[in-house]
């Protein structure tokens, strides 16, 4: 009952108590998760500001280093006349200038200097200078190309493997320490004269120092060039990726809900952003855990509410509804219903009027009923008499005779087997001998023959131990009409039919079978999911309702050992088998499972 006491109660407990309380767990969750969010925000932006000042002085120091080399008169004037023609230069004091310069950072890793008069080079290793290499051609490379070119006295490149510049020994080939290289232009203060380039290769190690003061759990720092080239990232496989930082103090949501925010570092660094990515996950935690808590309380309160509904329904409207009951069994036609009359309220009140404008009722259609039966009965006999087997018989006889006399045997045949069938169908009995099954298929065979004016390929095989056993009547015709529908209604003329059956351990087989085109998969499934189906589908094909008839009868008759089964395949072939055990299911309405 779609508007009972008990589904008004539910919807009551549904739009008054269960959605406001899980609206406002959502409302608390949002405004929550907002002044996180805002939280977050403003930590993440003083972090960032004082990130970025750090590693912006950090960048500055490193990048200023190699001025400390102009402070050296005897180092500089080897950077202007050439190391050969620096008559002052002694290689052990140029090997300690390069050692000095090599150990005033700790995350120097390699230095390499080049002097563009005679195109020597020196690389400082491991604090150990290594021998001196001519490399005039070095100043095309691309870097110190780009660096000439620019404006700038200094060039950054991103992080990428260290690499050995002068082929010095003293770098293990198992040196694969991931390194930032600072090349710094050597020039002329006064003439503004390119002397030569300090390349730097600095490890990660202070970058990492400085990113790690503000990071927290589920957080991920990157730092990008210019370029938008990962420099250095707590998530080591995103260093020398591309990146797209924004500008200024930004936040962007992914589809995974991350926040991320970047800011720019200051002075000549500009266009390098420090971001952090801050995970949804450790951010809102502790948010859906009370959300969480919040829907524990709401479940609570729905199971409370439900069993309170329950209690009211079978306390207070159970009767109601036992009396609705039995309205709807009135209406489905059920006369004959128990009241209770015996109650002093309303609702005994209600049943005691029911009761008697029933028993007025009953006796009115007692009346009628019996008027109507007697006049339905007196139209089936006329309509008996018209139809009588005998002289129908006796009819196509005549028929027949007619037809022999004419010297049409042919005739007289197809009337014989339709004669046949004829009175096999009007007889009023339910059950049949397998015998008779039989003749009447090989006579509904004889016609179908004639029908289709081809050579009907057929085999019956049948064990004479079961021809005179009872079954129930029509189950092997409807099957062979299938044949005819879906092979030769459709051309397959040349398919072929077999009729078999035996006796298997005290059940009746009978196969049905023929080479004809099968089902597909689902057809089939689609085919054991009506046989197996309560009640009818109007909407299913006609063959398909033949045989849920026939399956229906045999489990009634028979019970759960009884009843039809249908196999295909999709090659070719469609096979029907019908299980029917010696003993019916109502041993008192068949004294023997044979005739005869």
């Amino acid at each position: 009952m779609k508007s009972s006491i008990r589904n008004r109660l539910l919807v009551m407990l549904l739009v008054c108590i269960i959605v406001p309380y899980f609206i406002s767990v959502l409302a608390i969750y949002f405004h929550t998760k907002e002044k996180v969010e805002q939280h977050e925000y403003r930590i993440s932006e003083v972090q960032l500001q004082k990130g970025s000042e750090e590693l912006g002085q950090y960048f500055q120091d490193m990048v200023n280093l190699p001025y400390i080399l102009y402070l050296n008169p005897g180092l500089f004037r080897i950077f202007e006349r050439g190391f050969d023609k620096e008559i002052y230069s002694n290689q052990l004091e140029v090997d300690k200038w390069f050692q000095a310069f090599y150990l005033m950072r700790r995350e120097i890793h390699q230095v390499r200097f080049f002097i563009v008069k005679d195109g020597d080079s020196f690389t400082v290793y491991d604090a150990k200078v290594s021998a001196r290499k001519k490399q005039p051609d070095l100043s095309e490379s691309p870097p110190i190309r780009q660096l000439i070119k620019s404006g700038s006295n200094f060039l950054i490149e991103p992080p990428h493997l260290i690499r050995n510049y002068n082929g010095a020994a003293v770098m293990p080939m198992s040196d694969r320490t991931l390194v930032l290289t600072i090349h710094h232009k050597i020039k002329n203060i006064l003439s503004n004269e390119f002397l030569g380039v300090v390349t730097m290769d600095i490890d990660l190690s202070r970058l990492s120092t400085i990113c790690s003061r503000f990071l927290k759990e589920g957080e991920l720092v990157i730092l990008t060039d210019g370029s938008g080239a990962v420099v250095y990232s707590t998530e080591q496989t995103l260093i020398g990726t591309k990146w797209r930082p924004g500008s200024g103090l930004s936040l962007t949501s992914g589809r995974s809900g991350d926040i991320t925010m970047s800011k720019p570092l200051p002075g000549e660094f500009g266009d390098w952003h420090l971001i952090k990515v801050t995970s949804s996950d450790n951010l809102y935690r502790d948010v859906r855990q009370t959300a969480y808590i919040s829907a524990f309380f709401g479940v609570a309160v729905v199971i409370l509410g439900l069993i309170m509904v329950h209690f009211i329904s079978n306390k207070i409207t159970r009767p109601i509804q036992l009396l609705s009951k039995k309205v709807r069994k009135i209406e489905g036609g059920h006369t004959n219903i128990w009241f209770n009359d015996t109650g002093r309220d309303e609702i005994g009140h209600l049943e005691r009027h029911i009761k008697e404008m029933m028993e007025r009722i009953n006796l009115y259609i007692d009346r009628e009923y019996r008027l109507e039966l007697e006049n339905k009965t007196n139209q089936y006999r006329a309509i008996q008499s018209q139809i009588n087997p005998h002289f129908l018989h006796n009819a196509l006889q005549s028929i027949g005779a007619v037809a022999l006399r004419s010297q049409t045997p042919q005739i007289y045949q197809l009337v014989t087997s339709l004669s046949k069938m004829m009175r096999y169908t009007i007889r009023m009995d339910n059950w049949a001998s397998i015998r008779s099954e039989v003749d009447y298929v090989k006579a509904y065979l004889d016609l179908q023959k004639e029908r289709f004016r081809v050579e009907l390929r057929h085999s019956i095989s049948i064990e004479d131990s079961i021809m005179d056993m009872s079954v129930p009547v029509m189950i092997l015709q409807p099957l062979v009409e299938n044949f005819f529908k879906h092979c030769f209604e459709e051309g397959h003329y040349g398919s072929h039919l077999s009729i078999r059956g035996w006796l298997d351990d005290g059940d009746v087989k009978l196969v049905v079978a023929n080479d004809g085109p099968g089902l597909s998969l689902e057809e089939l499934n689609e085919l054991r999911r009506i046989l197996h189906s309560v009640g009818h589908d109007a909407a299913s094909p006609n063959n398909r309702i033949g045989l849920k008839n026939i399956h229906d009868r045999l489990i009634l008759n028979y019970g759960s050992r009884g009843g039809l089964e249908v196999d295909s395949n999709p090659g070719g072939g469609f096979t029907v088998l019908i299980t029917i055990p010696t003993q019916s299911k109502e041993d008192d309405n068949h004294e023997s499972s044979y005739c005869g």
